[in-house]
């Protein structure tokens, strides 16, 4: 790895760290400078991944979204930056928190991948690696907010039905709030994530000569987006909101966990890297 490469990539992290500590000091003392601190270091971190992203494109030659490393990094800075997005035109209580613990542990994993750079197998030298990759990638980045938006709203609904009103309670948004950004993040991801559906079909009819072989991340793919269409579905129609709504949307994460590491790992196909 170059050194400047390098160089970017660690104080992403660190700032990174450094930031989720800003939030967690916000959202247990109720520190307003904390909170500052915390998102203009999250700001930061997004450009330094960014850098990092892009120095990687001239050392490989490609977009770096071809290796296990580089879609985590990629997954990070896509939630990054859905938030910043996110919190630029909303402002939800004390979800920097959460989406700040969130992006540092996808970083802390990318410490752990191999780094190096290796050459694309000729069926990943296309326009579309980038074009699916990419649109996959921010999909999961917007469905990870929608999973610390679920994970917050079952935290406060356990307290208000356990009437504890102690410390969750005045630290998180009011539940409504919390079904409502859960809402537009699950939507938002869901339209990226089809997309990234009809993408990769239409590069592996180019590829491969078929639209779809049930290849083991094409299958898990495929039941995350069934996860969140009856989600969106069961939402419109018969008014699923609230707690099942929040359930589903932590469901739905969990798949998309399994789809870019558990298949990888565990089943193989021609989607793992490096095939």
């Amino acid at each position: 790895m170059n050194s400047f490469s390098f160089i970017f990539y660690v104080a992403s992290v660190a700032v990174t760290a450094v930031s989720a500590a800003a939030y967690i000091v916000f959202f247990v003392y109720q520190n307003t400078s904390a909170r500052r601190i915390g998102r203009y270091l999250l700001i930061l971190s997004g450009v330094l991944q960014a850098l990092y992203i892009v120095s990687r494109y001239f050392l490989s030659g490609h977009t770096p979204v071809a290796s296990q490393h580089e879609a985590v990094v990629f997954f990070a800075w896509a939630a990054t930056w859905a938030y910043l997005s996110f919190r630029w035109r909303y402002t939800v209580k004390n979800f920097g928190t959460f989406v700040s613990v969130l992006i540092l542990a996808l970083l802390i994993i990318s410490t752990f991948s191999d780094k190096s750079f290796t050459p694309l197998v000729p069926a990943l030298q296309s326009f579309w690696l980038p074009v699916h990759a990419g649109i996959s990638l921010l999909a999961y980045g917007f469905l990870s907010l929608a999973f610390c938006g679920g994970v917050m709203y079952l935290l406060q609904d356990r307290e208000l039905k356990g009437r504890r009103f102690g410390f969750f309670l005045e630290r998180l948004p009011s539940l409504d709030s919390l079904d409502q950004l859960n809402s537009q993040c699950t939507t938002t991801g869901f339209v990226f994530l089809t997309l990234g559906i009809v993408t990769g079909s239409i590069w592996a009819r180019q590829a491969w000569g078929a639209y779809w072989q049930w290849d083991p991340k094409e299958t898990w793919s495929l039941i995350t987006w069934f996860v969140y269409l009856v989600q969106i579905h069961k939402r419109f129609t018969v008014g699923w909101r609230g707690k099942r709504a929040a359930i589903m949307t932590i469901a739905g994460f969990l798949s998309v966990v399994f789809t870019l590491w558990g298949v990888t790992y565990l089943l193989g196909g021609v989607h793992s890297y490096g095939n």
